[in-house]
């Protein structure tokens, strides 16, 4: 995985002074944000849709039920954008329009893997629970059956910052 490249859908970063070129800083937005906004494409037709996610360091996962429209579509294409902000307040200006967001964001590309492996999918599972709770729970055959873990193995990504001093 590296940080933007040339070749990235998004291109370079046209405000370089905002780009985040530290991967320790790009890592610590995601292992400390929940939810990534993750877009599919299926027959040249846009979905993106808000996901509760966990981060390990070099993958990302989420959870769903086994059917659906994003399923589906996964199933077709496996290719996969994502974003994740952390949002800050509104840094605000005398002029209307030069209004700015106090923020962090990291966008990247993939491919989405169903996990299939009992150990991984649970690790994951355990991952996104502690988002929410210190409780530890223990996942019956059953509801791990009816329980679809995915991966994003990340390709490429890159991050931006705005309202934070430079590190």
């Amino acid at each position: 995985m590296t940080i933007q490249t040339a070749g990235n859908p998004h291109g370079p970063m046209r405000r370089k002074e905002r780009e985040i070129t530290e991967r320790a800083e790009i890592d610590a937005i995601l292992a400390s944000e929940k939810v990534m906004h993750l877009a599919l494409c299926a027959d040249n037709m846009p979905f993106l849709v808000p996901v509760f996610y966990a981060y390990n360091g070099t993958a990302l996962y989420f959870h769903s039920a086994p059917a659906g429209s994003k399923i589906d579509i996964l199933k077709r294409n496996d290719r996969v954008c994502f974003e994740v902000s952390a949002y800050y307040g509104v840094i605000e200006d005398e002029r209307a329009c030069d209004f700015e967001a106090h923020h962090r964001t990291v966008i990247g590309t993939g491919r989405a893997v169903f996990v299939e492996d009992e150990a991984e999918k649970v690790a994951a599972l355990d991952q996104i629970v502690a988002l929410f709770t210190k409780t530890n729970f223990t996942y019956s055959p059953r509801k791990l059956a009816h329980t679809t873990v995915i991966r994003i193995d990340i390709d490429q990504i890159k991050g931006k910052s705005h309202g934070f001093p430079k590190t």
